[in-house]
């Protein structure tokens, strides 16, 4: 016989209460059989009778033979020992309290009983059924718990293997960046001492020329001395000698005397020189790469005397109204407008021809607001040109400023979790205005046009003017 059938057919003839085969099976009303001494002993004190095993109230304590599990148990017995003996193999632990095995589990407190226990007030009307049967639930619990650790902790695996392995390629790229950064630098090393080198030898040599130059002009300096000397004593002589003496030579005299020149002046100038980065060290060239964003003019935000082109790239100021009635959002009185997209995170750089437009204004504002242009809200950054020369900044402050090269194209970069708003001019690469301040919300670019009729253009791909970078500092700014 197969040994599980085997054990499962002596656990259905074994009593729950004394976990032995039974003896004189009898069945009670709800259907388990026990011993029948073994449970008239456990009803012997009791005035209300219960089911060891269900809890179910029994009050006329009826009991009847069970002959079918009396034959099966007579059988079970004639098999050999060697196979009845796994049940009793398994020793039960004895209750302290009533020195009965404890053959029972309570689900709701979650301990192991005896049948006198199961009976007690402290675990009646809890449902109870055999240590089998809950050990049998719980290892299933316990095995499907025990999957899921392993799963658990075959994924942790893999996830920290790939982690080490992510931390090895970061410690690859660090050493790779670090060797970037010092083959960098020591080309810029280079740069700077070659150019320094430069630098003073041109000092020098125009040093030398100028020596030169000021060693020649002091002898002819010295030269003209001497004559003027020689004349002026000549000429005195001639003031000292007799009326016809004076009076032949004078002619002569003044003739000489006027046509004494004066070497002219020497002038001296010191040479101005300063420092030109090449283009592949310009910390603006790498914000244009890096951080170009595609900008466009938003309609719904235009002054109606605006006339935005299809690609909404180019705006100019028309004299004739484009439309009878003006958006609500639009920035009415002033001819300006917004872009379609906002900020709200990161680092975006766009860039606007501004041309010979004798009035203009660029940066970014909070919300889509109105109202007077002398007096800006909060939440407004912008520099423009207000007159021929004068060049002022929009914003907590107001504040003039004079280009050295007069802009026709600004960059505008803007990064935002820096709280940083730069603009250049695009002409020179300098560096116009930076507005530092902590941006709260989402920012619009911002374009004022005056009421000239020249465009304002974004430029989609710009192509920056080569030039010299006019301070040094500029350099790894934004890097």
């Amino acid at each position: 016989m197969d040994s599980t059938a085997l054990k499962n057919l002596q656990d259905n003839c074994t009593c729950l209460i004394c976990s032995d085969f039974m003896e004189d099976p009898v069945t009670n009303g709800c259907g388990h059989n026990f011993c029948h001494a073994c449970l008239c002993l456990l009803w012997n004190d009791l005035k209300d009778t219960f089911c060891p095993v269900c809890q179910t109230h029994l009050p006329q304590r009826s009991l009847s033979r069970n002959h079918q599990f009396r034959n099966m148990i007579e059988i079970i017995r004639l098999l050999p020992k060697r196979q009845r003996k796994r049940k009793r193999q398994e020793e039960h632990t004895v209750c302290q309290k009533h020195d009965q095995p404890l053959v029972l589990f309570c689900v709701k407190d979650r301990d192991v009983l005896c049948t006198k226990c199961s009976l007690s007030v402290e675990h009646q009307g809890h449902y109870t059924c055999s240590i089998k049967k809950a050990g049998s639930y719980h290892q299933k619990v316990l095995k499907m718990s025990i999957e899921s650790v392993k799963w658990g902790v075959k994924e942790a695996e893999e996830k920290l293997a790939l982690q080490h392995r992510r931390v090895l390629g970061l410690r690859k790229k660090t050493e790779y960046q670090k060797k970037k950064i010092s083959y960098e630098f020591a080309q810029i090393k280079l740069f700077l001492q070659t150019e320094y080198e430069a630098c003073l030898n041109e000092i020098n040599i125009n040093e030398l020329v100028s020596f030169s130059e000021l060693n020649g002009y002091l002898e002819t300096l010295s030269d003209h001395v001497s004559t003027a000397k020689d004349l002026l004593k000549e000429v005195e002589g001639i003031h000292e000698a007799s009326d016809v003496i004076l009076l032949t030579s004078t002619l002569t005299a003044y003739h000489r005397l006027q046509n004494l020149k004066y070497p002219k002046p020497w002038s001296f100038r010191t040479e101005q020189y300063g420092l030109s980065l090449p283009p592949q060290y310009s910390g603006l060239n790498r914000i244009i790469k890096k951080f170009q964003t595609d900008v466009t003019f938003d309609r719904n935000t235009a002054h109606p005397q605006l006339v935005i082109s299809e690609d909404r790239k180019s705006v100019f100021y028309k004299e004739a109204r484009q439309c009878v009635g003006a958006s609500p959002q639009s920035f009415h009185p002033w001819p300006a407008l917004l872009g379609c997209k906002g900020f709200y995170s990161g680092r975006q750089y766009w860039e606007v021809k501004v041309g010979d437009k004798p009035r203009w204004a660029l940066g970014v504002c909070q919300a889509r607001f109105s109202g007077d242009w002398s007096n800006w809200p909060s939440g407004f950054w912008a520099i423009g040109r207000h007159t021929e020369n004068g060049y002022v900044t929009y914003g907590p402050m107001r504040t003039e400023f004079l280009p050295v090269v007069q802009p026709s194209k600004i960059g505008i970069f803007l990064d935002y979790e820096l709280g940083e708003l730069s603009f250049y001019n695009m002409n020179d690469r300098s560096l116009l205005y930076t507005f530092r301040n902590s941006f709260p919300g989402t920012l619009w670019p911002y374009f004022y046009t005056g009421t000239d009729s020249e465009a304002l253009e974004i430029l989609t791909h710009p192509t920056p003017d080569t030039g010299s970078y006019q301070v040094l500092g500029q350099f790894s700014q934004h890097i």
